[in-house]
């Protein structure tokens, strides 16, 4: 929900410019997507680097390119900020704790929601205020980076799409389903079939060759049989 995928259109549509929004969205998307919690780690903060850098890039009038460029800073300076704050947050567990042994249901919600509102506040700070006091300094610095670098910055948005697809492959292309890979890869090279209609196709492919269909009507008689088993 909080991806940019998601918040990055609806500030395209905010200010007024959707499909800006929608680029932005998809590409930072990508850049963002190794950014997973993992034991201690914490990532960069994509929700806020996403929305900045869209807002940002509308509001200047540049694309993509200048919103991949502004993203990941602003993503490891709200990480950053966010840490700071982190202090508080043990108070909000300690009157949790405190109305659990007291029974304080009441109280227990009570906490819950302050936790969110905060969290909400928390965000509002970050991106409005910062949206409103930087947009003259964040264009110093674009009008300071040397145009090659943003055009470089241009080159690896269009890189992205094909390093995202990769990343998923890895996870889920086995050697069964290489051959399948390549069939879609041919259905739109080659024949001119739109992407549309080659989802549609695995789809059909999936549910034909994994018998979906009949596989719930056997997990219902199965389960019927169990039944009549009881008896």
């Amino acid at each position: 929900m909080f991806r940019p995928i998601v918040m990055c259109p609806l500030v395209g549509l905010a200010l007024g410019d959707l499909q800006t929004g929608l680029a932005v969205g998809a590409s930072l998307e990508l850049l963002f997507m190794g950014s997973i919690s993992i034991g201690a780690y914490v990532p960069p903060n994509e929700t806020i680097g996403g929305v900045l850098a869209c807002a940002f890039a509308i509001s200047l009038g540049e694309g993509t390119e200048a919103a991949i460029a502004l993203a990941m800073p602003i993503a490891v300076l709200s990480l950053a900020i966010g840490n700071l704050l982190q202090p508080i947050w043990p108070f909000f567990v300690d009157k949790a704790d405190s109305f659990a042994k007291k029974g304080n249901l009441k109280g227990i919600y009570a906490v819950h929601w302050g936790i969110g509102l905060w969290g909400c506040f928390e965000y509002f700070l970050l991106c409005g205020g910062a949206f409103l006091l930087g947009v003259d300094a964040v264009q110093g610095i674009l009008d300071w980076i040397p145009s090659f670098i943003l055009d470089g910055f241009g080159v690896a948005a269009n890189l992205l799409p094909a390093m995202g697809f990769a990343m998923l492959g890895r996870l889920v292309i086995t050697k069964k389903l290489v051959p399948f890979y390549f069939l879609g890869f041919l259905l739109c090279s080659y024949m001119g079939v739109p992407v549309l209609g080659v989802a549609i196709l695995a789809i059909i492919i999936g549910i034909e060759k994994f018998d979906l269909i009949n596989m719930d009507m056997g997990a219902q008689v199965a389960l019927e049989g169990d039944d009549d088993d009881d008896f």
